[in-house]
């Protein structure tokens, strides 16, 4: 086995007094798209905020490409190749289109560069081309959900974390993103995905975690995953939509 790309080593993160991650070991490999699963509440978001940069761990490790990334800022992670889909999209509404993806690609210096990633992602969604000049306020939430994921693919990220990149949107949006996803994949750029829509994530994953409660509660391929009669009876009870 190759070492992981990222990796966390009891990684524990409070809000206040209250201990929302219990010591979260997570192993992430170059190319792999790797889902966390669970129920509102289990520490899935919180898990990839502290892996951004964007909540300070209170105890444990971040390992990025086999060197210490606990104490880098967020932005300087970003630079490293991590960059996040947030949940709720938090685009710029009051921007167009493509000055959302210039943003993206804060970190980045060469025009050129910039410009044949762009033009990458107007490939990728080609939606996105047609109404780059258009406010980004004015889209509809699934045309909102690819710029979000187009912005943080502006900064050329070795890394793509997605947080709930399903929520809200119809079934058939959901299977056409998750269909870029793994063309995004395919390009080198490895994802973690936390994901409600449990089927639709273990279809595209490679590996899986379970969270429940701020712990990993079972791990492994996730066609194994899937085939689990408890992660079965708790995510795949039937329901092909997404959860809030």
């Amino acid at each position: 086995m190759t070492a992981p790309l990222l990796e966390t080593r009891g990684l524990r993160v409070k809000y206040g007094n209250v201990e929302a991650l219990h010591g979260i070991d997570i192993a992430v490999r170059q190319g792999e798209i790797v889902s966390i699963l669970g129920a509102n509440g289990a520490g899935k978001s919180t898990t990839l905020r502290a892996i951004s940069g964007l909540l300070r761990p209170s105890g444990g490790e971040i390992r990025y490409d086999g060197k210490p990334a606990t104490g880098i800022p967020a932005h300087e992670r970003v630079r490293l190749g991590i960059a996040q889909a947030p949940e709720g999209r938090r685009i710029f509404g009051t921007l167009t289109v493509r000055e959302n993806l210039v943003l993206g690609a804060f970190t980045r210096t060469d025009p050129e560069e910039i410009a044949a990633t762009a033009k990458w992602i107007y490939g990728l969604f080609p939606v996105l081309e047609e109404r780059r000049l258009q406010l980004a306020g004015t889209l509809s939430g699934g045309e909102q959900q690819m710029l979000a994921i187009g912005r943080a693919l502006m900064a050329k990220p070795r890394v793509l974390l997605l947080d709930e990149p399903s929520l809200g949107l119809a079934p058939l949006l959901v299977k056409a993103i998750f269909r870029t996803l793994r063309e995004i994949n395919e390009t080198g750029v490895t994802v973690v995905l936390v994901e409600q829509n449990a089927r639709a994530a273990l279809k595209l994953a490679h590996r899986g975690y379970v969270m429940e409660v701020g712990r990993i509660v079972l791990e492994g391929p996730a066609a194994t995953l899937a085939s689990d009669p408890k992660v079965q009876a708790a995510y795949l009870g039937g329901k092909t939509g997404a959860g809030g």
